[in-house]
């Protein structure tokens, strides 16, 4: 019986995939970027190591590993020198002794965004009293349960996801899709697998135009957009980690991922038509499990500019925690991989465990 529960649902998954072959790679890339300062810090190593309330995030399996009754989790970071916004906030309980729910919410915008669709008047005038703003956001909301299995050091974990995109009030998609991660300690060694969009995430869009717009878009040689149905494919996450205990105050934890894709070439370190492999590492150092520092290195890329140059580039991250008590400040400086650029992103984040008062 197992294994035929199981075999269905590689069927589904596959077919997923092979249905929607043509689908957008990069679809709902703001649930790529990761939440929480100290997964951000280890370049988002951190499907194997996670075991707080951001694992409704990275991999549900890691939930139960919670042993507080409740933990709140906020982080805050900005992208392209402030003009983009991302914030996330989760919440995790203990059900029983062997299992824990949690739901966690994402919103990645940019505000402010200038409307000059109507700049030119009925008359050909310009009038930039005309211009309006817009934002275009994207949020997400994740219900997770996670549940420790009767196999010794095995843990399995889901989530379940609605996804709302928008652009002002003439653009936005609903969305649906679920993932599913699990976590076995092995001795001293940490295995994890996430499949994120397990069976294919839909986002049903709508778009509601004025006649104006429309014009605009055909005086300017644009397509005017339809309702449309955007498909985001399966990604398999897998992982290893390890704890070094080096003396009793001092300890090291290294955790190496790797993110599989299936939908086409993707720019990454190993790359083919069937499957591209994106490899990441990330360190982090604690002393008395008080003081953490942390790095990682990740999204190795290669391509050819301007002029004809294979030019290499990663991303390097670097980050620092501190506890008190109950309380965890995590901080996190990262960059998108070009250095050139400089656009560089402070992460910030806090989490704190409760617990029940005993009567």
């Amino acid at each position: 019986m197992k294994r035929k529960i199981f075999t269905s649902i590689l069927a589904i998954v596959f077919l997923g995939t092979a249905t929607f072959a043509q689908a957008p790679k990069y679809s709902n890339e703001f649930l790529s970027i990761g939440v929480g300062a100290r997964a951000l810090g280890m370049s988002n190593s951190y499907v194997t190591s996670v075991n707080d309330v951001t694992s409704g995030y990275w991999n549900p399996a890691g939930l139960a590993n919670i042993g507080n009754h409740y933990q709140v989790a906020l982080m805050h970071s900005e992208y392209f020198a402030g003009i983009a916004k991302y914030d996330y906030g989760g919440i995790a309980t203990r059900l029983d002794s062997s299992s824990v729910l949690a739901a966690s919410f994402v919103r990645f915008g940019v505000d402010g965004i200038p409307n000059t669709t109507d700049l030119i008047d009925a008359n050909g005038n310009v009038d930039y009293n005309r211009i309006t703003t817009f934002s275009a956001v994207d949020f997400a909301f994740l219900l997770s349960y996670a549940k420790t299995m009767k196999i010794p050091g095995l843990r399995v974990g889901a989530s379940a996801k609605i996804i709302r995109r928008r652009v002002g009030d003439f653009a936005g998609a609903w969305g649906f899709g679920l993932d599913a991660g699990a976590q076995y300690d092995y001795k001293k060694w940490k295995f994890a697998a996430m499949a994120r969009d397990i069976t294919s995430t839909f986002n049903a869009w709508t778009f509601n135009l004025s006649d104006q717009m429309k014009q605009t878009f055909i005086a300017t040689g644009n397509d005017i957009p339809s309702n449309s149905v955007e498909i985001t494919l399966p990604k398999l996450l897998l992982g290893t980690a390890r704890k070094f205990d080096f003396t009793k105050r001092i300890s090291l934890l290294a955790e190496l991922n790797c993110d599989l894709t299936f939908d086409g070439k993707r720019n990454v370190m190993f790359k083919s038509k069937a499957v591209c492999a994106d490899p990441h590492l990330g360190l982090e150092a604690g002393y008395m499990n008080i003081v953490f520092l942390r790095a990682g290195v990740g999204n190795y890329q290669i391509y050819t500019d301007a002029l004809g140059k294979t030019i290499h580039t990663f991303q390097p991250n670097i980050g620092v925690g501190v506890r008190i008590k109950s309380v965890y400040i995590d901080y996190a400086f990262t960059d998108i991989g070009d250095q050139s650029v400089a656009l560089y992103s402070h992460v910030f984040s806090l989490k704190v465990d409760i617990n029940k008062k005993k009567k």
